[in-house]
């Protein structure tokens, strides 16, 4: 098969969370464990750091590879969901796995395959992990895709453990009280391993301490730092000190090495070094366009503070979302004097856009609904004059089918 032609295999033949929502999603870990052992057990291979958290997960993972790199160190990372190509989500020192290793691994595993039927993140993670031990990195940063107990990566014993923050996503799964989501989120804590936390609501923490306790994982919040990115969300200052604590805790727990200028170098350099995308990017400085993958409650509040700041005559937001998603708590987040060009990506889970009309249109929004992402972008650009300022998101599936057309 073609490259092409083995996503297309795996995207039809696998159940995708990401695509279809709760008929894919598998809350066990069997079918990990049962590809595992038929993968001789790869995650036992490579040395790694496990992060879990609602948000800031991508660019916290994204800074501490940029930053071990800097150091000189083969750094394999596994990010979840991509946003152009499959190969995004599996990376060694910012190169996409190759093509033909992917068409390989499906052809070489076809018959597990077939007999463990596992969902496509369950695969993605065997393929992952087998692609890090014989590319044999020198250490693995690797994400959860949701939750944290039952999660596919939560096979691993990693150096440090890391859970960035604690907010409402995936409720139906994770649970409907921060206390219940954190439990979720405090199942990647190892006994006798370290476990970083970012800022988080202190019922979230207390729930995390018991465990970090009763599994004997000293625990360490993040720590305040005066280093800066150039990823640009105000949100980053958050992440960039979670992900410095969690190295600052690997150097001193093992034998890797990391300077100052590392540090620097790292921060300064996450996009060159690893490629990360959605993070408040602009896409056009005049009139400005910026897009950004924040679909949940939090991570829309922190976006929707920097858009108000944004020097514009008016604001225009492009806006999808996924049928799933609970938009009660995000709509009152939005400015009321933005216009909104309401869309559907193209996923089988996506939220139709007459529905997402009806619930702007109740909060007494200005909006235009159309067919598709980029019809309601190239709407919003003939509306839009050089001192206005237009953001597009509300899910990662709108952001996926903005880039290609930058």
């Amino acid at each position: 098969m073609t490259y092409e032609q083995t996503l297309d295999f795996l995207f039809s033949q696998l159940p995708m969370y990401q695509r279809q929502g709760k008929s894919a999603y598998k809350a066990d870990l069997s079918n990990t464990i049962a590809l595992m052992e038929a993968l001789d057990q790869p995650q036992k291979n490579f040395p790694s750091i496990h992060i879990a958290g609602t948000n800031g997960k991508g660019s916290t993972a994204h800074m501490m590879a940029s930053v071990l790199q800097e150091a000189g160190y083969k750094v394999g990372l596994y990010t979840s969901p991509h946003l152009m190509d499959f190969r995004e989500r599996v990376k060694i020192n910012g190169v996409p796995v190759s093509k033909d290793f992917v068409i390989d691994f499906v052809g070489q595993n076809r018959d597990q395959l077939d007999k463990i039927q596992p969902s496509f993140f369950e695969w993605t993670v065997g393929l992952a992990f087998e692609y890090f031990r014989q590319e044999k990195v020198d250490i693995a940063v690797i994400e959860t895709g949701m939750g944290g107990r039952l999660d596919s990566t939560n096979i691993l014993t990693p150096l440090v453990s890391v859970i960035t923050n604690i907010g409402f996503d995936h409720s139906q799964f994770l649970g409907d009280t921060i206390e219940k989501i954190a439990g979720e989120k405090a199942g990647i804590i190892k006994s006798g391993i370290p476990i970083v936390t970012g800022k988080m609501h202190p019922d979230a923490f207390t729930v995390i301490e018991k465990i970090a306790n009763e599994k004997n994982a000293e625990l360490f919040p993040a720590k305040p730092t005066q280093l800066q990115t150039d990823l640009l969300g105000n949100y980053q200052k958050e992440n960039i000190e979670t992900a410095t604590t969690a190295l600052s805790v690997l150097t001193d727990k093992t034998n890797y090495k990391l300077e100052n200028k590392h540090f620097t170098a790292g921060l300064k350099n996450v996009v060159k070094n690893t490629g990360l995308m959605g993070r408040w990017q602009i896409l056009q400085e005049k009139p400005l366009i910026v897009t950004d993958v924040a679909h949940n409650e939090d991570g829309l509040r922190s976006t929707m503070t920097q858009l108000r700041k944004q020097d514009a005559d008016q604001l225009h937001i492009v806006f999808g979302s996924v049928s799933d998603k609970d938009l009660k708590k995000i709509i009152p987040l939005l400015p009321v004097d933005a216009f909104y060009y309401l869309c559907s990506p193209d996923i089988p889970r996506a939220m139709d856009a007459d529905e997402l009309e009806k619930l702007f249109k109740a909060n007494n929004l200005n909006t235009e609904k159309f067919s598709s992402v980029e019809a309601a972008f190239q709407g919003a650009k003939k509306k839009m004059n050089p001192s206005d300022v237009l953001y597009i998101g509300g899910s990662t599936f709108v952001v996926a089918e903005i880039l290609p057309l930058f």
